[in-house]
């Protein structure tokens, strides 16, 4: 019995360090976060829930909140349309230029978010590529409003989350059984039925997974969100900064951050039970 228990134990003689980073740098930081929440003022003497209260009683609150999660399904979903594309086209390309590809594919991971940010505020600048380009051909007769705008944040964050919608589909896909689609073309499927109804349900966990990962890390892109926007539109990220740094109400920006990462956990949540009952979902 001893001897069947020890491996049981040593991994979690293994797990130990993690567990213990975790806490400390993960569940200590969100319980003193919760804890600043809990304070009524911003001077921090007094305890309730004035804060939760007074940013879910308030229609710019909401809004903020609202335009944040719309911001995250927004570009979940451009990822989605661009994303599943280029995994099916990896799965397809000879196995000498896989790796090539898929070099293209994670090049966005090796470059920081600042730096890619920065490209976009340059593309889509008054005098950016774009803006110069439309002129040379003469398609517009002066500089288009590309940069500062909705439009321009949901591009930007979609292109810089793009590899965390592609990755997980290329492994769905390339974990799939090929002789699937190979039968459907057989049968006399053809090929855009064979995408339809046996390589894209096949792709739905890699698809769930991405989305998950786009969602969760677009609603808190703070650099990108602020550079590219401009501060126009504000969102929650921003809306944080301005309490805690501008304002100095710490309480509120942790409720602020609280109520963020709670809403997030929710629709995080909901998107997992759908994909669940999709269509081709495969149960560990």
């Amino acid at each position: 019995m001893s001897q069947a228990a020890s491996p049981t134990r040593s991994g979690l003689w293994l797990a130990l360090p993690l567990g213990l980073f975790f806490a400390a740098f993960v569940v200590a930081p969100l319980m003193l976060l919760l804890f600043v929440s809990l304070y009524s003022d911003a001077s921090m003497t007094q305890h309730g829930f004035e804060q939760y209260i007074r940013f879910l009683g308030d229609d710019f609150n909401r809004g903020v909140l609202i335009n944040t999660l719309g911001l995250g399904l927004k570009v979940t979903a451009l990822t989605l349309v661009l994303g599943f594309p280029l995994a099916y086209a990896y799965t397809l390309t000879p196995r000498r230029w896989q790796g090539l590809l898929m070099l293209l594919i994670i090049l966005p991971l090796l470059t920081s978010a600042v730096v890619r940010t920065f490209a976009w505020v340059v593309i889509l600048g008054r005098e950016g590529i774009v803006n110069v380009g439309l002129q040379s051909l003469g398609w517009v007769d002066g500089p288009l409003r590309l940069l500062y705008t909705p439009g321009a944040v949901v591009v930007a964050v979609a292109q810089i989350e793009l590899p965390l919608m592609v990755l997980p589909v290329i492994t769905a896909l390339m974990n799939s059984d090929p002789n699937l689609r190979q039968a459907s073309l057989a049968l006399g499927a053809g090929h855009w039925r064979t995408l339809m109804l046996v390589t894209l349900p096949l792709a739905v966990p890699g698809l769930l997974t991405g989305a998950l990962l786009v969602f969760a890390s677009s609603v808190s892109a703070f650099v990108t969100q602020t550079l590219v926007g401009g501060g126009q539109n504000i969102l929650m990220p921003f809306y944080m900064y301005q309490q805690a740094i501008q304002a100095n109400n710490y309480p509120f920006a942790a409720a602020i951050a609280i109520t963020l990462l709670v809403t997030v956990m929710v629709v995080v949540t909901l998107m997992n039970l759908l994909g669940r009952r999709a269509k081709g979902f495969v149960h560990a």
